[in-house]
Order: C-alpha cells, then sequence, then structure tokens
C-alpha cells in the first residue's frame, strides 16, 4: 500500500473485493482510510464463518487462519419431511398432485432427411410425444414403424398409412388406453407391440384380419378379453400382468404359441379347443399341478418353472408326446416319473426340485434318443454328492451332450 499525494491511499483491486461489490476494474482503487476501513470490516461481516462451539456452545481449540477461521464449512441441520411415504412401498405408485414432467421438444422434424419412399422408419428413445407431430402420412409406402421408448400416450397414426403398414412397434411408452378408431384404419397390420406401456384394459380392438403377433408385456391388464376379433392371431404374449384365469380366447383358434408367464393364473384350462397350440408359456405362476393339454396333441414346448407343482402325474402329459421342451424348474416335484413316453425330448430342465434318485432319472430319460439337455442342479442328487453328480448324469444318461451349464460331449 502506498501513500499518494494528497494523503490517500492505494490499494491493489482483490479478487474478493471484485467479487462481493462487482467492480470490474484492473487498475487500482484509490481511497482515503476511512474508505478502506469501512470495505475491510464489510467483508468481515460476509465472510468471517461461524465461531466453532461444542454442544455447550463453548468455543473449541484448534488451528485457525488469520481471520479465525478454524477450515470447517458448517451447515445448519433440517429435518426433512417425507410428503408421500406410500411412494417408499408401492412401485406404481402415482401422485396426481404432482406437476406435470418437463417434456424436452424433439427437433423440428425428426424425419426431415428420411426418403418419403421409405418403407422402414426407427424412431427409439427420441422424446416422441406425439405421433401426429411426425406427419408420417408422406410415407405413403411405410410397412414398419418403430416408435420404442418415448413418450407417447395416445395412438394416433394417421390413417393413410392403413393401406401399407404391416408391423407398428410402441414399446415403452405411457399408452393407458386403446381408444375407439385408434387401430380401425390398419386392415394390413401383422405385429403390433405394446409392451411395456400402462394398459388395464384390452379393448376397442377392431377386426384386425391380418393381425399374427401380439404383444402386451408388462402391463396392468387383469383379463383377457376382447380378442375375437383377431382371427388370424398365431401367437399372443401376455407375460407380466395381473391376468388370474385363461379365459375368452375360443375364436383364437389358429394360436400357435400361447406366453402367460408372471401372472396370477392357478390352472390351466380353457385352451382345450386351441389344438394348433405349440408352444404354451405359464412360467412363474402359481399352478399347483398339470392338467388341461390332453388335446394338444401337436404340443412341442412346455414351461412350467417356478410354480408349486408338486407332481407329474400319469395323465398330466399322456396325450403330449411331441414335446421337444419341457421346463419344471424351481417346483416341489420329488420323484421324476411319467415321461418315460416323450420319445421326442430334446431338452429336460428340472433343477430346484426335490428328485434325489438316479434311478428315477434312468428309467425316465434313458430311452431318449433325442435328450441332449439336461438340467438337474439344486437337487439332492446333485447337493448331497456334487463331486459325482455330473459323472452319475453321463452314465445313466450317455447320450446327453450338456448337464445343467456344462457342455460334457460334443
Amino acid at each position: 500500500m502506498g501513500k499518494a499525494s494528497d494523503g490517500s491511499y492505494s490499494i491493489p483491486l482483490c479478487e474478493r473485493a471484485r467479487t462481493l461489490f462487482s467492480l470490474r476494474r484492473t487498475a487500482c482503487l484509490v481511497m482515503d482510510k476511512q474508505d478502506e476501513t469501512q470495505i475491510n470490516s464489510t467483508y468481515r461481516d460476509y465472510t468471517e464463518p461461524l465461531k466453532d462451539t461444542d454442544a455447550q456452545g463453548a468455543s473449541s481449540n484448534g488451528p485457525r487462519s488469520s481471520s479465525g477461521w478454524d477450515g470447517k464449512l458448517r451447515v445448519q441441520p433440517r429435518n426433512a419431511v417425507l410428503t408421500n411415504p406410500e411412494a417408499l412401498s408401492d412401485p406404481e405408485y402415482s401422485d396426481p398432485d404432482a406437476p406435470p414432467v418437463e417434456q424436452i421438444p424433439a427437433d423440428d422434424d425428426l424425419l426431415d432427411d428420411e426418403d418419403s419412399e421409405a418403407e422402414d422408419i426407427d424412431l427409439v428413445h427420441c422424446r416422441i410425444s406425439s405421433i401426429p407431430s411426425l406427419r408420417l402420412e408422406r410415407f405413403p409406402k411405410l410397412k414398419r414403424l418403430c416408435l420404442r421408448q418415448n413418450a407417447i400416450e395416445h395412438i394416433q397414426c394417421p390413417s393413410e398409412l392403413g393401406e401399407t403398414l404391416e408391423e407398428l412397434d410402441l414399446y415403452d411408452n405411457l399408452i393407458k388406453h386403446i381408444e375407439e378408431g385408434d387401430l380401425q384404419a390398419f386392415k394390413h397390420l401383422r405385429t403390433l407391440d405394446l409392451s411395456f406401456n400402462k394398459l388395464k384394459h384390452i379393448k376397442n380392438f377392431p377386426t384386425l384380419s391380418s393381425l399374427v403377433e401380439l404383444y402386451f408385456v408388462q402391463n396392468r391388464i387383469a383379463k383377457i378379453e376382447n380378442l375375437d376379433n383377431l382371427t388370424s392371431l398365431t401367437m399372443i404374449e401376455l407375460a407380466a400382468n395381473r391376468i388370474r384365469d385363461i379365459e375368452n380366447l375360443d375364436m383364437l383358434t389358429k394360436l400357435r404359441e400361447l406366453w402367460l408367464g408372471k401372472n396370477k393364473i392357478t390352472e390351466i384350462r380353457n385352451i382345450s379347443h386351441l389344438t394348433n397350440l405349440r408352444l404354451v408359456d405359464l412360467k412363474s405362476n402359481r399352478l399347483t399341478a398339470i392338467s388341461g393339454l390332453d388335446s394338444l396333441l401337436g404340443l412341442e414346448e412346455l414351461y412350467v418353472s417356478h410354480n408349486a407343482i408338486t407332481e407329474i402325474s400319469a395323465s398330466s402329459l399322456h396325450q403330449n408326446s411331441k414335446l421337444r421342451v419341457l421346463d419344471i424348474s424351481n417346483n416341489r416335484i420329488t420323484r421324476l416319473e411319467n415321461i418315460s413316453h416323450l420319445k421326442e425330448l430334446e431338452e429336460f430342465w428340472a433343477s430346484a426340485n426335490g428328485i434325489s434318485d438316479f434311478r428315477e432319472v434312468e428309467r425316465e430319460l434313458s430311452n431318449k434318443e433325442k435328450l441332449e439337455t439336461v438340467y438337474f442342479e439344486a437337487n439332492p442328487l446333485q447337493l448331497n454328492g456334487p463331486a459325482v453328480y455330473r459323472n452319475k448324469v453321463k452314465l445313466a444318461l450317455p447320450q446327453v451332450k450338456q448337464i445343467d451349464a456344462t457342455f460334457v460331449r460334443v
């Protein structure tokens, strides 16, 4: 600091004073002693931290700076209050009073560079909230439209696409309802995927006479209904919903694959007329028995793992001699029986049951020349002798190439 001719003092402008008082100068500030004292006092008021005190209010000892600060930043604690505790236990909780989620608008025209003759359009994870905004009617030859992982709430495809569109993929959006007329124009639609949305009901399906594949995975559907018009369906996927009964499939006689895993179904029924079924998936339900399959003479794949099945009875699979894949893993089966007639079996999955007798394994499976894969891990016959388990299976089933996850033969 230097003394000027008029008796005042010149001091360099420090970075902290510049921040506090918004002084945008690079030269020195000339002020008298009184001004200097006032600035220093004001600066201390703004920057000096609170003194460190203990629980009794006494100052604590420790190294400090020249201004008395010990280098610790102290924040006054506050009690946080959770206004909607039910959200912690309910994964589907939705607060109706919450402000709307901010939507970031997409580019002005996501399809500006797309060829007007395009037959295939993919717009995945593009933050699209409205189908009409895409102006899809300018693509008169469009056959496949994929709008996965967006924020679409309504099915509003332009009717102009009805003559050409064959595949519509709206997987992982925010659709709650299928409105009347949404799909009316799409007579040539062959595949429709509405998985991972928020649908509670199946309704307003027009006569989509060409539809062969329909996906409703991971919605909130409690009842199978309103599918009578879809007489060409060969595959329907309703896994991960809230369905308790297999029903209302009478008109779907062309079905070849029925996927109903991860629901709340307690009994296999109402599918005896679906004689074209080749695959039935009912894993992760509440089944206690295998039944209702007698008329499915062409059934090739049956998945009933993760249920509460206690046995394979004499009538369970008596008529299903064409089975190639049978998965009964993670049930409560203690005896392996009544499957020796399944001569076409290629894969047999029976992990995590109560099977303990290698003689049953040999009796039921050794006569199957096409059998290549078996799973018996987490059964007593593996847990009671893990060191010799695999060798015993190889001796009982010499034709097998894979035991659990291990290839034993090429």
